[in-house]
């Protein structure tokens, strides 16, 4: 007999298309920076006053922090593991979306359909990332940009904006899909080490 004590959590498994789908936007991205940056302007743009908006980026910094750490206290709470940032190109976000896109196509939540919206942000927020590496290579392109003129300092703030957006959009898909199935063992049963509500399809990505 299994005690609570004893049962260890199964790490949710990666999803192979969704990471080449990630992956492969971060890789255009970065063409589209490497284009950027061979089509710069011979001539220095001036930075603008006020467009590097570092503090309220300090704000944001601070508070993401903190609500990140109380995040990932809750999850080890719960007896969770793996990054959550890796929720999203889960095995089981893969089959949420799927079943979600099954049953709007036979008529069924088909205003589901509005986490289209959310799901084009987090996949332009991975597009943009990639741009952010090589097109930041152009002083023009961050001279005006947050967190600039530097490279550090925009790459710092783009990619604190980058990810305060695709979490928000991660979060409003996991409201919006259909919950997922159970994580699976190495049989490819259904893993139910507790009966009664833990047992339910979790909804999280």
């Amino acid at each position: 007999m299994t005690t609570s004590s004893s049962y260890r959590p199964i790490r949710p498994p990666l999803s192979r298309p969704l990471i080449a789908l990630f992956v492969t936007l971060f890789a255009a991205g970065l063409a589209q920076g490497v284009a950027v940056y061979i089509d710069r302007s011979p001539v220095a743009a001036n930075q603008v006053a006020g467009t590097a908006a570092w503090w309220p980026h300090a704000i944001l910094a601070v508070l993401t922090v903190a609500f990140a750490t109380g995040v990932a206290i809750r999850r080890r709470r719960a007896g969770r593991r793996g990054s959550v940032l890796l929720l999203p190109v889960g095995e089981r976000a893969s089959h949420r979306v799927r079943d979600t896109l099954r049953s709007a196509a036979g008529g069924n939540g088909t205003w589901r359909l509005i986490a289209a919206a959310p799901a084009a942000v987090l996949l332009y927020g991975a597009f943009r990332v990639g741009v952010q590496v090589t097109g930041g290579l152009d002083p023009d392109f961050t001279v005006r940009a947050w967190g600039g003129p530097g490279y550090a300092g925009a790459m710092a703030c783009h990619y604190l904006a980058a990810l305060l957006m695709m979490a928000t959009a991660a979060w409003l898909l996991d409201k919006i899909l259909l919950p997922g199935q159970p994580p699976r063992d190495g049989s490819g049963t259904a893993s139910t080490p507790n009966a009664g509500p833990a047992a339910r399809p979790s909804r999280h990505l």
